[in-house]
């Protein structure tokens, strides 16, 4: 009978006609190995000597080093270092550049394809600066990625974190001041190339109406708005290839009645084809929320979590799977919802991972928040599921906002026009220079015309060209004798 249900279950999953954005090719089993990116470009912003984080030991060089200087295309900036700084924060915050005037950072792009751009931002003490007082944009290769974007009433770190498209052999990120009183600053920056699975270019974008398949997501720039793992504590940088931070669930959990936490201390199976360590790292894979019958009974409930979002864009909703908690094979078919509509019926783990147990991968909807509000993801018991077994399990969500029609991931608005909207400083010594050169020119045209017509006043003609400079002397004599 159980095998007669799992023919039944994987014959329902080829006819869902998901197969173009879920890993189903997973028949080799590989070792994954450390990511090594081919560009990788750390910078301490305001620094003149190499900085080492504590928490993940990467190497950050300063952009006042002779090193770290050929990044910085702009003169005129500032660096500042933090007058009092706190024994526990990182060192990158304890510098920063600041800039006065649009000011960019250039990077050579080896790899083509979506890059990892992170910004580090922390207000630091400085007698020079309030960094309260600042207020700019960030733009990268056409994409605006900030908006009039301030540090006040933030006590902690800011991390922004972006994934673009990169097609040129650079990657040009841009500082400008919103106001010609305000300013600019950053305390550091990252770009890596990202792994080629990272951004599929396939998801499904789900609504009230229909899913559908869309194509076309890895040449969008992506914000990473929320990054969680479910079930587990915090992930840090040190543990995450692509140095990330996936922060616990708890503060999202919208109804968890009736399900559990899970931990599991075995070894997470990557696959080929499949979720590799980049996409999401051990600690993501080794715990999750479920549900599970403990009866004859299957619970009628779903875990939700609810993510605040801000409307006007679409949404790229990854949610991470790993059955960590099945005893055999075949057991674990689910619901999962997004915004309430179904993105998958009747998930049959198994039949997807090539029957393999602890062995993740990931599925990619999305999702258009027209107006502000909250976004909500669940899993729950499907039709198909059984008693006395699991009965649903997420093991991370990320919520990564795509930038709309003008290229923007923070407003109405585009580079093009923030560009346009930057007041030229030098404007108050020009306009003296342009009225002064006026008027030389117009001193010039009246003494010309004024030579002109003392000139037009006498008789004048042109000397007969046949006349000779004897008979021309001759003439004048027998004038002067007769007066």
């Amino acid at each position: 009978m159980i095998a007669s249900s799992l023919r039944s279950s994987m014959e329902i999953h080829r006819t869902l006609g998901f197969s173009l954005f879920i890993s189903l090719s997973l028949f080799h089993l590989s070792i994954a190995s450390s990511f090594s990116p081919i560009d990788h470009y750390l910078i301490d912003c305001g620094s003149s000597k190499p900085t080492t984080v504590n928490i993940d030991n990467r190497r950050f060089t300063g952009d006042s080093s002779e090193l770290g200087s050929q990044f910085l295309s702009s003169t005129r900036t500032i660096s500042l270092t933090d007058s009092n700084p706190s024994p526990s924060s990182s060192p990158i915050y304890h510098t920063a550049r600041v800039f006065t005037r649009p000011s960019k950072y250039l990077f050579k792009i080896r790899d083509k394809g979506t890059h990892l751009v992170r910004l580090h931002f922390h207000r630091i003490d400085s007698s020079n600066f309030d960094l309260c007082d600042s207020q700019f944009h960030v733009s990268a290769n056409g994409y605006v990625l900030l908006n009039n974007f301030t540090v006040m009433n933030i006590q902690k770190p800011r991390i922004k974190d972006f994934m673009i498209w990169v097609d040129s052999e650079e990657l040009i990120v841009t500082f400008t001041p919103s106001k010609e009183s305000k300013f600019a600053f950053v305390n550091a920056i990252e770009v890596i190339s990202a792994p080629k699975d990272l951004i599929a270019d396939v998801a499904m974008l789900v609504n009230s109406q229909k899913t559908v398949t869309i194509n076309g997501l890895m040449k969008n720039s992506l914000e990473t708005v929320y990054r969680v793992t479910v079930g587990g504590p915090k992930v840090t940088p040190f543990n995450d290839s692509l140095w990330r931070t996936w922060v616990p669930d708890e503060e999202f959990l919208k109804s968890s009645d009736g399900s559990k936490s899970i931990y599991f201390s075995g070894r997470i199976r990557y696959q080929m084809g499949g979720a590799s360590r980049e996409v999401g790292p051990d600690n993501v894979y080794n715990s999750a929320r479920v549900i599970s019958s403990s009866n004859d009974v299957i619970p009628h409930l779903n875990i939700s979590w609810e993510f605040p979002v801000v409307g006007g864009y679409k949404y790229l909703v990854r949610m991470h799977f790993c059955d960590i908690a099945s005893v055999s094979l075949g057991l674990l078919k689910f619901n999962v919802y997004v915004n309430g509509n179904s993105a998958y019926e009747n998930l049959d783990l198994s039949a997807i991972t090539n029957w393999a147990l602890a062995s993740p991968f990931y599925a990619d909807f999305v999702v258009d928040m027209e107006s502000s509000g909250v976004l909500t993801v669940s899993v729950g018991p499907s039709k198909m599921s059984m008693p006395h077994t699991i009965d649903a399990i997420l093991n991370g969500v990320e919520i990564m906002k795509m930038n709309n029609s003008m290229g923007s991931l923070d407003g109405l608005v585009c580079v093009e026009s923030i560009l346009k909207s930057w007041p030229r400083r030098n404007a108050g010594a020009v306009v003296p220079l342009i009225a002064a050169v006026c008027l030389l020119v117009i001193a010039s045209f009246v003494m010309h015309r004024r030579w002109v017509g003392v000139r037009d006043s006498v008789a004048w003609s042109p000397l007969p060209m046949h006349v000779s400079e004897i008979s021309l002397k001759s003439g004048i004599q027998r004038s002067l004798a007769k007066v």
